[in-house]
């Protein structure tokens, strides 16, 4: 969240100079010193929110401040994040919610080399066994939590999947905010997700990624995190 408000910070500072502004002065009046604007800089670029327009270190608004600005904007640049998302951890990848008392995947980005998990018994009902649905109920208080399995039975999908509702709350008390969230072969055993939370707030949110067990993703350094190198202003 530090670094998505540090970037809103050069962001609107752009907006303010439609034909170019140099990095020194970006650096002044957003208070951001020159060494972390130039990574932010470089996040901005890759996002569409920052674009060079000389070598002499001078950037304009990027195009996601157009797409923001048109009819649907927000899910444009979010699905725009995704796609990047996607591809630079190598898996697909979820934006979810948690919403009228369910699981919901709000948007998604695959592709034919980062399939999406299949479906097989709808997310709605099985957050007890999903690595996006656990994260979402670590975000629940406990009366709302305990309300969802009430609702919610929780079916053995997998010899894995955890069934009893106190072994499962119990397992979810011990996830803090920050712990990535795993389905560790409990919704289907043949993909490897995991989950983080999203940005705060009332609404319960998550970020997510999942490819086949056997992919090599498990063995490259960038992808041995959740989350990591995700684009974090769109989000």
């Amino acid at each position: 969240m530090r670094r998505a408000r540090i970037a809103e910070r050069v962001v609107r500072v752009l907006e303010q100079h439609p034909l170019g502004v140099g990095v020194r002065q970006i650096s002044r009046e957003s208070g951001v010193p020159g060494e972390q604007l130039q990574q932010v800089l470089a996040m901005l670029r890759e996002e569409d929110f920052a674009q060079p327009i000389t070598e002499s270190s001078v950037y304009a608004p990027g195009p996601a401040l157009e797409r923001l600005a048109s009819p649907g904007g927000l899910t444009k640049q979010l699905q725009h994040t995704l796609a990047l998302a996607r591809d630079s951890v190598g898996a697909a990848v979820y934006l979810s919610r948690y919403a009228d008392g369910v699981v919901r995947i709000t948007q998604m980005a695959d592709g034919p080399i980062t399939p999406a998990v299949t479906e097989w018994v709808d997310f709605r009902a099985a957050a007890h066994a999903s690595a996006v649905g656990k994260c979402l109920l670590t975000q629940l208080d406990p009366a709302t939590r305990i309300d969802h399995l009430a609702r919610h039975k929780a079916a053995r999908l997998t010899p894995r999947t955890i069934t009893s509702p106190q072994l499962l709350l119990d397992r979810l008390e011990r996830i803090t905010p920050n712990d990535p969230v795993y389905d560790l072969r409990e919704y289907a055993g043949e993909w490897k997700p995991r989950s983080g939370s999203g940005t705060g707030g009332p609404i319960a949110t998550s970020a997510a990624a999942s490819e086949p067990k056997h992919s090599a993703g498990a063995s490259h350094p960038q992808r041995s995190q959740p989350g990591r190198r995700i684009p974090i202003y769109g989000f």
